[in-house]
């Protein structure tokens, strides 16, 4: 089977005949037969449905991490007997975030931690470095699935962290560790020992270049819970969030900053990404939601004459094809002339912003970098903006503005608001070019 298009062939060819790709055959076991379904058919019993009752509320156990905000990200703790994946890029600090949530654990449960890329030494210096020692927290050093699975199946751990799926393999399918076949069926057999002894699973996943979690789509739905270590690996933030949660909810997220004694919650991120910011042309605050999380940032702008025929458009931090929409919408709607600038915006602090509330700010950020003026009043900005210049409403505005005057901000540029809005430090915006015509000056 073809591990690129999912095309199937009878036998071995270095070049998948369906889409081209190089080396991406591999073998797979056919467990289907004629015989075998016309058995399983007769040999099957009828099964008893049951009615769905609302008055019974079935209680589940959580096994705490010891972090409250990894805590609510996970909904309130591990369930047991779940299977969590968590992915991120190398280096980014999954092994050292889930050996301090192991030990942390292991103050209540008995946990073993189950290295297939590092050797036990690598791992005993990471713990002497964090202070992660303790007598409930095991650890083992092995690739075999099948042994990894037999020791699951003694119940006598709670929580058990495999890093990595993508190292471990299975004695009774043929490819080399990491193939679609080998992170398959390596998952299925731990999550069912899992399962069968109400043993929390933990999984750590790698990532593709373009950052989405390797290996089949099939892993992401076997689990029960996906998380997604995200942020810059050389400094600013990072940040866990719930990509898929069936015990809690995927609007949380965890802030979260590496120190020499490990990952550590930043209990004021907004603070920290405003601590350095200097009142200029192009600088504009914006009111972000992380999750459920109010958050302010930075949005700077440089706008300045291209040398060349083409004007270049660069992005840190958000996306760049949205840039490029909101420039287009800026000259169309404003008295901006941008065709020959260069462009180039910047996140503070690391961050990426997906949502469409930041546009109002990188419109304002682009518009006080190229006319040289600054925000009358230093606000807080948000909305999202559409391609006619309209500012349309955002989810949960009063966190935003909450967030705002809880950092010292008296004023907040934003979308109008249904009705009246009982905050007298919100000025509403009906469309962009109002919004640049009252707030920014030379």
């Amino acid at each position: 089977m073809c591990s690129a298009c999912g095309a199937q062939t009878g036998s071995w060819a270095g070049k998948c005949g369906a889409c081209g790709a190089w080396n991406t055959l591999e073998e797979q076991i056919d467990v289907r037969s004629t015989s075998k379904t016309a058995t399983a058919l007769s040999s099957g019993s009828v099964l008893k449905p049951a009615v769905i009752d609302s008055k019974k509320v079935f209680k589940s156990k959580r096994i705490s991490l010891g972090i409250t905000d990894i805590d609510e990200v996970f909904g309130g703790g591990i369930v047991e007997g779940s299977v969590c994946l968590i992915a991120g890029q190398p280096g980014i600090g999954k092994s050292t975030l889930l050996l301090q949530l192991a030990y942390n654990a292991a103050k209540s449960s008995n946990v073993l931690y189950v290295s297939g890329e590092e050797s036990p030494e690598q791992v005993q210096i990471r713990g002497a470095r964090l202070k992660a020692a303790h007598s409930n927290l095991k650890l083992v050093s092995s690739t075999s699935t099948n042994d990894i699975a037999a020791t699951i199946a003694t119940n006598e751990y709670d929580l058990v962290i495999v890093d990595s799926i993508q190292t471990v393999a299975a004695e009774e399918i043929t490819g080399m560790p990491g193939s679609v076949s080998q992170v398959t069926n390596s998952t299925q057999f731990l999550t069912v020992a899992a399962k069968k002894t109400s043993t929390a699973l933990v999984l750590v996943g790698h990532v593709t270049k373009e950052g989405s979690i390797a290996g089949p789509k099939v892993l992401e739905h076997a689990v029960d819970v996906v998380l997604q270590l995200e942020g810059d690996r050389y400094g600013g933030f990072r940040i866990l969030r719930a990509i898929k949660n069936r015990f809690g909810s995927t609007n949380e997220a965890a802030i979260l900053e590496m120190l020499d004694s490990g990952l550590r919650v930043v209990d004021n991120p907004s603070a920290a990404l405003l601590a350095e910011r200097q009142l200029s042309d192009g600088s504009v605050v914006l009111a972000t939601l992380e999750g459920t999380r109010p958050l302010l940032v930075e949005v700077q702008a440089l706008v300045h004459t291209t040398n060349y025929g083409y004007p270049k458009r660069a992005a840190t931090g958000i996306d760049l094809n949205r840039l490029n929409l909101l420039v287009a919408m800026l000259e169309k709607r404003t008295k901006l002339k941008l065709s020959d600038k260069d462009i180039y915006i910047n996140i503070v602090g690391g961050m990426k912003i997906t949502e469409p509330a930041a546009d109002l700010a990188i419109c304002m950020a682009i518009a006080s970098a190229a006319k040289g003026m600054k925000l009358k009043k230093d606000a807080v900005v948000f909305g999202e903006v559409g391609l006619s210049g309209e500012v349309r409403h955002v989810p949960w505005i009063d966190k935003r503005i909450s967030e705002a005057i809880k950092l010292g901000f008296n004023d907040v540029i934003g979308p109008k608001v249904r009705g009246d809005h009982p905050n007298s430090v919100l000025h509403q915006m009906n469309d962009v070019r109002t919004a640049l015509n009252t707030f920014l000056e030379k």
